[in-house]
């Protein structure tokens, strides 16, 4: 699956950004929005030198919200990526957070108020590197045509069990997952284009639709 993925689409280069830091602040603002709005958001934070921890914490709500404003739910968004980088800063940054195991780091993160499994999972693969498949609904709804879940089981049974067959490899799971996502926007969508897709043979709903 993954090697008819990558032939298809080629590598994705994943994840936009120029730190960690900003992977991560990209992670909380990417929810229920497109990425070309999150960069919208992001370079408005460059913009107004406010793209640091320190900044966001000191930046009032209300700028900050409008700074957002791309991103969508941007005073939501603003008082999750506040809660975020209070958590960041109060824990040491990068540096310090770098030490701790995944599991730990994992935990400390899914604490944080507004950050989520499916983010805080983008932010440890991405950011920190760590051995850790992201589960999205693109995810979800590929797996479930081909017929590998049911599509509604619970987020972390899913990811264990894909980390279990793949094996800890932070580059795999970084280009595989890129590669879900790439496919089910533009071929496996909602309506599916079962035609032109290289998974069509091995795919039992490919297959019914073509029947």
């Amino acid at each position: 699956m993954f090697n008819a993925l990558l032939s298809a689409h080629g590598p994705q280069h994943w994840w936009p950004g120029d730190t960690p830091f900003e992977i991560m602040v990209g992670a909380v603002l990417t929810q229920n929005t497109a990425w070309i709005n999150v960069e919208k958001a992001i370079a408005n934070l460059v913009r107004h030198d406010k793209l640091s921890a320190a900044g966001i914490v000191a930046a009032r709500k209300d700028h900050l919200a409008n700074w957002l404003r791309p991103s969508g739910y941007f005073n939501v968004k603003a008082e999750r990526l506040k809660n975020f980088c209070r958590w960041y800063a109060g824990a040491g940054g990068f540096n310090a957070l770098s030490k701790l195991d995944t599991d730990t780091l994992r935990d400390s993160l899914l604490s944080v108020n507004g950050v989520g499994p499916e983010t805080a999972d983008d932010i440890l693969l991405y950011a920190f590197d760590r051995p850790v498949f992201v589960i999205d609904a693109y995810t979800r709804r590929l797996f479930s045509r081909l017929g590998f879940i049911a599509g509604d089981e619970a987020y972390e049974d899913i990811r264990l069990a894909l980390e279990y067959q793949l094996g800890p490899d932070v580059g795999l799971y970084n280009e595989f997952h890129a590669l879900i996502v790439i496919h089910a926007k533009t071929v496996c969508r909602v309506q599916p284009l079962c035609r032109g897709c290289p998974l069509r043979v091995k795919c039992p709903a490919g297959r019914a639709r073509q029947a």
